[in-house]
C-alpha cells in the first residue's frame, strides 16, 4: 500500500496544475475571447502589430500574473497576522494595513507627482508601516484593545479615516484621478515593470514568513506558552511585521486596495491543513493565488462586457465570511 499524501502535500502538489489552469482562463477569456492557438503564438511568435497578440502579452498575462501574485501575498499577510496575534479578524484590509498603503501613495502624488515605480513602492511599505503602528499601538493602549472584535474595530476605524484623508487631499490638490486606481483596484491595468521591481521586496517578505513559520505556531498558542518555550517574542513579532508590511505594501503598490483575501484564505487554509504555519503560510499562498484569480476571471462576467473591479467580488464574498466570524467566534481571544 503507498503513503498516504496528506492534505498540506495534496495541496502544495496540486497548486502548479491550479494556477497554471487559471492563467489560462484568465488569458483566454475576457471582453474579449482569443483562442488558444492566438496565444500560443502571441507567447512564442510575437507580431506587435497584431491586436491579439499586443492584448495577451500587455495584458491578459501581466493581468494573470499579478492576481496569482497578489493573491498569494495578501493570503500570507493574513496568515500571519492572525496567528502572531490569535485575532481570528485580523487582515491587511481589515486592519488599516492596506489603506495606509493607500494614504502614503496618495502623499507620494502630491508631493512628488513624478515618482518612478521604485519609490511609489517605497511610499507603500512606508504607508503600511504607518498604519500597523497606530493600529496595533492604540490597541495596545486600550482596555482588552488586543481582543479579536475590538482589534478589528480600531483597525476598521483607522483605515477608514486613512482612506478619508487621503480622498480628501487627492480631491483638494486635484490627484483624484491619478489615485482613483489604488481606491478601487483594478488588474486590468497591472504594469509588468512595476511586477518586475516588486518581486525582490516580496521574495524578503515570503522568505521571512517562512523563516518564523514554526514560531507562528508557537505564538499561536499564546504569548505566555511562547515565553515559556523559550522563545524571543518581540523578535518574532518584529519579523512577523517586516513580512507583513512588505507583502501588503507591495500588493497595494501593484494592484491597489483588495479586501478580505487576507481574512477568508487563512481560515480555510487552517480547516485543510491544521495548525501548523509551516504549512498554513505554503498553502495560503496558493490557495490565495488561486483565489484571486479565479475572483478576477469572475469579476470579467459580472456586467460583460464592462469590467468589474476584482474588489467587489472579494467584498461579495469576504463580507459575509467576515460576518459568520463575529456570529459564530464572538469576541474570543483566540485565532
Amino acid at each position: 500500500m503507498g503513503a498516504k499524501i496528506s492534505s498540506p502535500a495534496l495541496i502544495l502538489w496540486l497548486a502548479p496544475f491550479a494556477m497554471a489552469a487559471a492563467v489560462t482562463a484568465s488569458i483566454l477569456y475576457g471582453a474579449k475571447n482569443i483562442d488558444a492557438l492566438t496565444v500560443w503564438h502571441a507567447i512564442f511568435h510575437f507580431d506587435p502589430d497584431n491586436v491579439n497578440h499586443q492584448i495577451v502579452m500587455h495584458s491578459r498575462l501581466p493581468r494573470a500574473a499579478g492576481a496569482l501574485l497578489i493573491g498569494a501575498f495578501l493570503a500570507i499577510s493574513g496568515a500571519i497576522m492572525q496567528g502572531m496575534t490569535r485575532n481570528y479578524l485580523a487582515s491587511p484590509s481589515i486592519m488599516g494595513v492596506s489603506d495606509g498603503s493607500v494614504f502614503a501613495i496618495t502623499l507620494c502624488m502630491i508631493v512628488q507627482p513624478e515618482a518612478s515605480s521604485l519609490a511609489m513602492i517605497l511610499y507603500s511599505l512606508i504607508g503600511s508601516l504607518f498604519a500597523v503602528g497606530i493600529v496595533f499601538g492604540l490597541a495596545s493602549l486600550l482596555p482588552n484593545g488586543m481582543s479579536p472584535v475590538r482589534m478589528a474595530i480600531i483597525g476598521t476605524i483607522i483605515g477608514t479615516f486613512l482612506s478619508s484623508v487621503s480622498a480628501a487631499m487627492a480631491s483638494y490638490f486635484q490627484v483624484s484621478q491619478n489615485v482613483s486606481f489604488w481606491y478601487n483596484a483594478r488588474l486590468h491595468q497591472m504594469d509588468p515593470g512595476l511586477i518586475k521591481l516588486a518581486v525582490p521586496f516580496a521574495l524578503v517578505g515570503i522568505a521571512l514568513a517562512l523563516m518564523i513559520s514554526s514560531s507562528i505556531t508557537i505564538l499561536s498558542l499564546g504569548e505566555e506558552v511562547s515565553v515559556g518555550l523559550g522563545q524571543r517574542t518581540k523578535l518574532v513579532k518584529a519579523m512577523a511585521v517586516a513580512s507583513v508590511v512588505l507583502l501588503t505594501g507591495i500588493s497595494v503598490a501593484l494592484a491597489g486596495n483588495i479586501g478580505f483575501v487576507g481574512l477568508i484564505i487563512p481560515h480555510i487554509t487552517r480547516f485543510l491543513v491544521g495548525a501548523d504555519y509551516r504549512w498554513i503560510i505554503p498553502c495560503a499562498g496558493v490557495l490565495g493565488a488561486v483565489f484571486l484569480a479565479l475572483a478576477d476571471i469572475l469579476s470579467r462576467f459580472l456586467n460583460y462586457p464592462f469590467e468589474t473591479p476584482v474588489g467587489v467580488v472579494t467584498s461579495l464574498i469576504g463580507v459575509p465570511f467576515f460576518l459568520y466570524l463575529i456570529y459564530k467566534r464572538g469576541g474570543g481571544k483566540d485565532a
